[in-house]
């Protein structure tokens, strides 16, 4: 009798290991939001510790998220990937224990820690599930348009959960879909390109001191004021920081962020479309979020986003298909274009729904048209051997955004006013990517020619 081999995981199985986890991560951006009265009753914390029950997540995730793109090229991406989710079930069991407002804190950052190791290990498992660049390009819109439904629906199903059995539900629900992503992602090739790279520990550390420093600083500024030692005293430390991992990168032997990598015209592009992207859509959505609650009841301004929010889901899988059409460049081009449009009418002062609403809609197409275009460039520009290295840079740069957006856009008043320097930040972006063309020839020898791509 013939004995046939063990049966292997399907595509579709294996791309369900990887957007269940891009789900996970999206969901707990947004979930615990809808929790936090609840959890205040309970733990009975003070108001000041409850951005920091969120934050302290945000702050971790973008800190690490450098160094776990480097550790995930160095050990396999699929290796960390997996890691990654069995201690991000545990880091939940623990904010879903926590008996006070300081250690679900801690619990959230610790949540922070395997979070930032499934962001890049995911790409890179993505990149070499797909190496056809247009399948590719397909499947990065859809997985964006699975993490924006966890960014959306987080509210909703928070709501949902606490109603249930209370704030713990919103982090015991963590545990099956971590395990059910296990399962799924079994079967996941674990490529690392040869030869594995030296760790850079000092330029690890300092990465991690440098974007941890930033987005800490520019939450803390957001939430609490600009002009205040701690706030400065972080962002200082950040410039320091980065200043010592750029002379570390030039001289290690095997840097954490390649020179070589930034040196490529088309990662440059991405990274700056990433920050403007991510920054002009959780801007404007931090602004309104302040402006809506003081005419509306919460319930109503939740639904008023919807013109923002829904299309999260719908326009990255048209992204996809857009990608493989015209090329990244005309597609982030034009959501940055829509961004600008979105900010250009804001800046007329109206505040009629129907404005509002344009304004919304604008945004909401434009970001999530270019974020899409900017992660498969992204993974077109880079070698695989670099795939988690390049998208943990891009996720920080994503993350770095999101911070920046509401650090600068929650000192603004005036919608006009934000108008203006949505404007700005996107009119400069469009008038900066179509200079960034095909990087010039290296020399033979020279380490940007073994990085640079065969361009598309």
């Amino acid at each position: 009798m013939t004995v046939l081999p063990p049966a292997r995981p399907r595509a579709g199985t294996k791309f369900a290991g990887i957007a269940a986890g891009s789900f996970m991560i999206g969901l707990d951006a947004s979930v615990l939001n809808v929790a936090l009265p609840d959890m205040r009753r309970e733990l009975h914390a003070s108001a000041a510790s409850l951005p920091w029950t969120v934050d302290a997540y945000t702050v971790v995730l973008a800190g690490l998220l450098l160094a776990s793109g480097s550790i995930a090229d160095r050990f396999g991406p699929r290796r960390v990937y997996r890691v990654a989710l069995a201690g991000f079930a545990l880091a939940s069991l623990v904010c879903a224990a926590a008996p006070s407002a300081g250690v679900l804190i801690a619990g959230r950052a610790l949540l922070g820690a395997p979070a930032a190791g499934l962001v890049p290990a995911s790409m890179a498992l993505l990149a070499a599930l797909y190496p056809d660049p247009d399948h590719r390009s397909r499947k990065i819109g859809a997985l964006v348009s699975i993490s924006g439904l966890g960014i959306v629906g987080g509210p909703v199903l928070g709501g949902a959960l606490v109603a249930a059995g209370g704030w713990r539900l919103v982090f015991l629900v963590n545990l099956p879909v971590a395990v059910l992503t296990l399962l799924a992602s079994g079967g996941l090739s674990d490529h690392r390109g040869g030869t594995p790279r030296p760790l850079d520990l000092a330029g690890l550390l300092l990465s991690v001191a440098g974007l941890t420093a930033l987005t800490f600083g520019l939450v803390d500024a957001g939430t609490s004021g600009w002009v205040r030692p701690l706030p400065l005293g972080a962002l200082t430390a950040a410039a320091v920081a980065f200043g010592v991992f750029s002379v570390v990168q030039r001289r290690t032997r095997a840097p954490v962020l390649p020179p070589a990598l930034t040196a490529l015209a088309r990662v440059r592009t991405d990274l700056a479309v990433a920050v403007v992207s991510q920054l002009v859509f959780y801007g404007l959505l931090f602004t309104l979020t302040q402006w809506m609650v003081r005419d509306v009841s919460p319930l109503r301004a939740g639904l008023s986003f919807l013109p923002m929010t829904v299309p999260v889901i719908f326009i990255p899988m048209v992204t996809g298909r857009l990608v493989v059409r015209f090329g990244a460049r005309p597609v982030m081009l034009a959501g940055l274009v829509l961004d600008l449009l979105g900010g250009l009418l804001l800046t007329m002062g109206s505040t009629s729904p129907w404005a509002i609403v344009a304004v919304q809609v604008l945004i909401g197409a434009g970001s999530p048209l270019a974020i899409p275009a900017c992660i498969a460039d992204m993974s077109a520009a880079v070698p695989l051997e670099l795939a988690a290295t390049g998208q943990g840079a891009l996720n920080a740069a994503r993350q770095a955004g999101t911070a920046i957006g509401v650090a600068v856009f929650g000192t603004l008043s005036a919608l006009s006013t934000t108008g203006i320097v949505l404007a700005a930040f996107a009119a400069l972006t469009v008038a900066v990517v179509p200079l960034n063309r095909l990087p010039r020839r290296a020399a033979p020898g020279h380490p940007r020619a073994r990085l640079t791509p065969n361009p598309r």
